[in-house]
């Protein structure tokens, strides 16, 4: 059974979302308070997070932070507000979908088992390349542990930051990253890199695996908000 952890301060939408949950073979478990919900999604174990924005003593947002440096689960934002903003702000966060309060409860069931499927499908994937982690979408393949990158049946070669922005990408599928945050991921927070350095590298990685750069398939813009991988291409 995929453990699912529900944080929301609302126990009345925690136990009605506990309870379809449940009926669809999950087994979640419930947090109402935001920093113990933290404390709790940090120790791991979970396959998918529900978070609420509004929550006592630390938002959705800030936990989304948390839980991302450590873990790529898929993560679920449930929100009382429909500004375009604050969905902007939760995807440059990492958040993989966005559900608005009042919402039917079985189409948060339907959410939490489609991102759990992509999730299984596209990660860890070790067909083809023995006990290697490989990441595939499309013709592109990504060998993880020996830091391979082949589109078709031919190797290309990647500078060690090119592979790193790439590899972060693809195993955050679909998920919108802002240029901030690539920067912060991959140069690291200390850094005397700028956003301009997050475009150079995305235009030279385009330039290897794409077969049309300038119409990327792959990692592609969100305009205004930053970058994606898309994997089933």
């Amino acid at each position: 059974m995929k453990k699912i952890l529900i944080i929301e301060d609302d126990l009345l939408i925690a136990e009605l979302e506990r309870d379809y949950l449940v009926v669809a073979d999950f087994e979640p478990v419930i947090e109402t308070d935001g920093k113990r919900g933290l404390a709790l999604a940090m120790e791991g174990g979970f396959d998918l997070l529900i978070l609420d924005v509004m929550l006592q003593g630390i938002n959705g947002f800030d936990i989304c932070r948390e839980v991302r440096r450590k873990f790529n689960i898929p993560i679920i934002m449930v929100t009382a507000k429909q500004e375009d903003i604050d969905k902007i702000k939760g995807l440059s966060l990492g958040v993989d979908d966005y559900i608005t309060k009042p919402f039917s409860p079985a189409e948060l069931v339907a959410r939490v088992k489609a991102h759990i499927q992509i999730h299984e499908l596209l990660l860890h994937s070790t067909a083809d390349d023995g006990n290697e982690d490989t990441i595939k979408a499309g013709d592109l393949r990504i060998v993880v542990n020996s830091r391979r990158v082949f589109v078709g049946e031919q190797e290309v070669s990647l500078k060690n930051k090119e592979f790193e922005l790439l590899l972060f990408l693809a195993e955050n599928p679909d998920i919108v990253f802002s240029k901030d945050t690539i920067l912060d991921r991959i140069w690291g927070i200390d850094s005397t890199a700028d956003t301009a350095t997050v475009t150079v590298h995305i235009n030279r990685i385009r330039e290897k695996v794409e077969e049309t750069p300038s119409e990327p398939k792959y990692i592609q813009t969100v305009w205004g908000v930053g970058y994606k991988f898309c994997a089933y291409r």
